[in-house]
């Protein structure tokens, strides 16, 4: 349908979306949408699980600092493919991107499990990287805009959370296919990367019911199409009993447009949401350091301190994976009743502390590997909601024209500082064999976790059980009643 702009309409679909009660289509959108987690958690944990059986290819023969460049090269495509995919979402809407980015991680993770050397390895891992952080961007600002505004703040930390899922997956599937008796490893470390491949397409089919984001159809001049979206929804949802009596709801005036201009998005960003942007970059920065450089090199701590043979890195991954699921699952509803700014300095604060005594206790060499897992089990039932609320935050104190864009930048931003380098990092530490040197990093990330706190604390915005659009009016409102 051609978009019809410079014309002003009045709707109610954002007050309408956010009256609903919990229904099955959100659950079958938050399933098909969010399953992009899982991805990532599956392909971030194959590549630190899958560390020892890619230093014992005959083929690959990775060194520990090898392992690390695959995975600053991972992370490399997701900042460069949040940032294309998310100006490109915001452009062109959220459904197109989401199909897009999909394609892009099938075909990559797909090739990676053909890799030949360091090479073409990265460049697979690149291009994979690619596909999951333009889902980011398409699937978080999709997602916001479909889910009553009650259920925001649980709902985002525990989709962020699945992660972890597909992390189990990973570790589970490392230990059958990386145990020599069932296959022979060089062809196993092949055959778990195909997987993401085999669930991507699963996904795929899921997701063609999904519809556009009615939100980003009201501004691009597309709201009789909204409104019938809007319309089918409801007529599966139920509505809250603080429905407005007679039905009529609190409307919106907005000016239609076919996009946003980029000089109006950097002016959104970086001087009209100027503290925002201070808070979302802390946050993104600090988050993407403390989880890139521990969980990249998590598999390195264990084969080069501890002595655990490569096959049985996934009996540590797998509890660790469950605490990192269950914090955002049992603490998510918090951050919608205690509140963001009290929640997210609490979980940013109590990670960095626990991280730099840990730290301590493991460069003073009293910790074994299992007293080392527990600890960490610990520490990432609480970094797991914090790192999730740096993406609920950044999603939800935006614009509606600028919010996927906005997801991209900082999460570019904040991973091209924090998480690029630190996976590398962090490889070259542990390759030093200096439990000291590695205590080092281990302070650094605890500090970046603490000052975070502190700049969230100090100026995020309570969001909680608000409607997107009372916290950040569209750049298209003309008036609002």
């Amino acid at each position: 349908m051609q978009e019809r702009t410079d014309r002003i309409v009045e709707t109610d679909i954002p007050a309408r979306l956010d009256s609903l009660r919990w229904s099955p289509f959100h659950t079958r959108v938050v399933t098909a949408l969010g399953i992009t987690w899982i991805l990532d958690g599956l392909e971030v944990t194959l590549a630190g699980a899958l560390s020892g059986a890619l230093k014992d290819s005959p083929t690959l023969q990775f060194s520990n600092l090898d392992i690390g460049i695959a995975g600053s090269a991972y992370l490399v495509g997701a900042v460069l493919g949040a940032l294309g995919f998310g100006w490109l979402t915001d452009r062109i809407g959220r459904k197109k991107l989401f199909f897009a980015t999909l394609t892009l991680y099938l075909v990559a993770t797909a090739a990676t499990a053909l890799s030949w050397d360091l090479a073409s390895f990265a460049l697979f891992r690149f291009f994979t990287g690619a596909g999951i952080g333009g889902e980011y961007t398409a699937i978080n600002s999709t997602i916001q805009e479909l889910v009553p505004a009650r259920y925001r703040g649980w709902t985002d930390l525990t989709i962020n959370g699945s992660f972890w899922i597909g992390a189990a997956l990973g570790a589970g599937g490392s230990i059958v296919l990386l145990d020599p008796q069932v296959i022979d490893p060089e062809w196993g470390w092949r055959l778990a990367f195909l997987t993401g491949a085999i669930l991507g397409l699963v996904v795929f089919v899921m997701r063609l019911w999904i519809p556009e984001s009615p939100r980003w159809l009201m501004v691009h001049g597309r709201p009789e199409e909204a409104a019938r979206i809007v319309a089918g929804i409801e007529r599966k949802a139920v509505r809250d009993p603080d429905e407005p009596a007679g039905g009529v709801w609190p409307v919106i005036q907005l000016r239609m447009r076919s996009h946003t201009p980029l000089r109006e998005v950097v002016r959104t960003l970086f001087t009209d949401y100027r503290k925002r942007s201070l808070v979302g970059l802390a946050l993104m920065t600090a988050q993407a350091f403390f989880y890139n450089a521990i969980f990249f090199t998590y598999a390195l701590v264990l084969s080069t301190f501890f002595n655990i043979p490569a096959d049985q890195i996934g009996w540590y991954l797998l509890p660790f994976a469950a605490s990192n699921f269950l914090g955002p699952l049992l603490l998510g509803r918090l951050f919608d009743t205690v509140g963001r700014r009290a929640m997210i300095a609490f979980t940013y604060g109590i990670s960095g502390i626990l991280l730099a005594v840990t730290g301590y206790l493991f460069a003073a060499g009293v910790l074994t590997a299992q007293t080392q897992m527990i600890a960490w089990m610990v520490i990432f039932f609480f970094a797991s909601p914090a790192a999730s609320a740096a993406y609920l935050t950044v999603s939800e104190t935006f614009p509606l024209e600028v919010r996927a864009l906005a997801i991209a930048v900082f999460y570019c931003v904040g991973t091209a500082i924090g998480g690029v380098a630190g996976p590398a990092l962090f490889g070259a530490l542990i390759d030093s064999g200096s439990r000291d040197s590695v205590f080092v990093g281990y302070c650094f990330g605890a500090a970046l976790m603490v000052a975070a706190a502190l700049i969230g604390w100090r100026f995020g915005i309570a969001a909680e059980r608000r409607p997107l659009e009372s916290v950040a009016s569209p750049l298209a409102a003309v008036e609002s009643r």
